[in-house]
């Protein structure tokens, strides 16, 4: 929930500062250049070491650089020095990610029904998620709101009123550091031996010979990269819906809020018997949304379109989720799990970074930045759906994907045994 408020902070301050849809994508691009320059590396770590303790450090590194990000808010300290705090928390992140993964397999009860026991944890794990997501840019708008408001001010310009926000962050990461010691994950069953390239590279060998989870990534990569409206956020609350920051606490939680109801859907009905069809449509959906909401002029069709986008979204992350984890062996799931995170978690940087680039280049054609944005966001919408087209014509076994198993396929064997020459 802390790194949810921060998120919606930092991009309300940086527009704030600098009234710049580049800026706000190039906060994207420096979150994201962490994860893949250290992915391999951080795949061997987490499948070296012991994932809960990987799990806490990231955390209390997150906590540092939120109390760093407050000290440099509230003295207004030069713009790049908040971007140098976001790179870090980027290292941070790349460790982090595949380290709470790859633990989730460990957590689960082991039955004679673990496959679907397994997808309904996926779920439930989703829905926590996005329950902070939807709370978390919700109470950052507000604490941003009432700093407003006791500072008597008439105009809705204090970048220094997010402080308190990422003070809060800090406060979460640490509460989940705290919490996380008490987790007794079962305990990994073989690690690999050395730090060589070859073993590294286990997790990519892998990715490439399991098609389908090779599809399942390789979608979201694009669809978010592409289709992702939430960088521009900003843009829209001040300039296009005039919302002010508690509107773009609102738009900022409408994914996750939508997300969270299909949980409470899919966790009550079973695993899906037609996977594959059911990611391409989900992600096709998810482009239409986006394309509603880039056009939209009303704050009420644009919170439905976002709330519909976050729900068919979480489709496919369960799926995906599910998909990596079951079909990947144990002692690959870190190398696996970091590989993903250059997919999935900088690919929502990334489409921050070209939604943000996208709308300056398009900006002198339309005559304003915020014509710039909403093409922007359009144009992604439209490509997230020809790249559902494309995805399904070059890799026909996501088209035939159906029920999920709990067992890895032959490639996942051979991904293993790659990974341990």
């Amino acid at each position: 929930m802390g790194l949810q408020m921060q998120g919606m902070a930092l991009g309300w301050e940086v527009y704030e500062r600098t009234h710049s849809a580049f800026q706000l994508g190039l906060v994207g691009l420096l979150r994201a250049l962490p994860v893949i320059a250290l992915a391999l590396p951080a795949g061997h770590v987490v499948d070296t070491l012991n994932r809960k303790k990987v799990l806490i450090i990231t955390q209390l590194a997150f906590a540092l650089v939120s109390a760093g990000l407050a000290a440099a808010s509230f003295v207004q300290a030069p713009i790049g020095w908040m971007y140098l705090l976001v790179v870090l928390s980027g290292c941070a992140r790349v460790f982090n990610g595949p380290s709470r993964s790859s633990l989730l397999p460990q957590i689960v009860p082991s039955d004679h029904n673990a496959g679907a026991t397994f997808h309904n944890a996926v779920t439930w794990n989703a829905g926590v998620f996005h329950i902070s997501a939807t709370i978390g840019p919700l109470l950052a708008g507000q604490v941003i709101a009432m700093m407003f408001e006791a500072a008597g001010l008439a105009s809705l310009h204090n970048p220094s009123a997010a402080w308190p926000v990422y003070a809060c962050s800090a406060l979460g990461c640490l509460i989940f550091a705290a919490s996380a010691v008490g987790m007794r994950p079962r305990p990994n069953k073989s690690a690999p031996r050395g730090m060589g390239l070859r073993s590294m590279l286990a997790g990519m060998a892998h990715l490439w010979n399991e098609k389908t989870i090779l599809a399942a990534i390789s979608l979201d990569l694009f669809a978010v990269l592409l289709g992702g409206a939430t960088a521009l956020l900003p843009v829209y609350a001040k300039d296009i819906l005039h919302v002010g920051p508690l509107g773009l606490g609102a738009l900022r939680a409408a994914t996750p809020i939508g997300a969270l109801l299909m949980t409470l859907i899919l966790a009550h009905r079973p695993p899906f018997s037609r996977a594959g069809p059911a990611l391409l449509w989900s992600v096709a959906g998810f482009g239409l949304c986006i394309i509603v909401f880039g056009l939209s002029r009303s704050f009420i069709l644009s919170m439905a379109a976002l709330l519909l986008s976050g729900a068919l979204d979480n489709i496919s992350v369960v799926i995906r989720h599910v998909l990596v984890q079951m079909r990947t062996p144990e002692e690959l799931r870190g190398r696996v799990s970091a590989v993903n995170s250059v997919f999935i978690e900088s690919s929502n940087e990334l489409g921050a970074f070209e939604s943000g680039l996208a709308a300056k280049a398009f900006a002198p054609l339309f005559g304003s930045t915020t014509l710039g944005a909403v093409a922007s966001v359009v144009s992604g919408g439209i490509g997230t759906i020809l790249v559902v087209i494309g995805i399904g014509w070059w890799l026909p076994e996501i088209r035939r994907l159906g029920r999920l198993r709990e067992e890895a396929g032959p490639a996942a064997a051979d991904g293993a045994e790659q990974g341990q020459k």
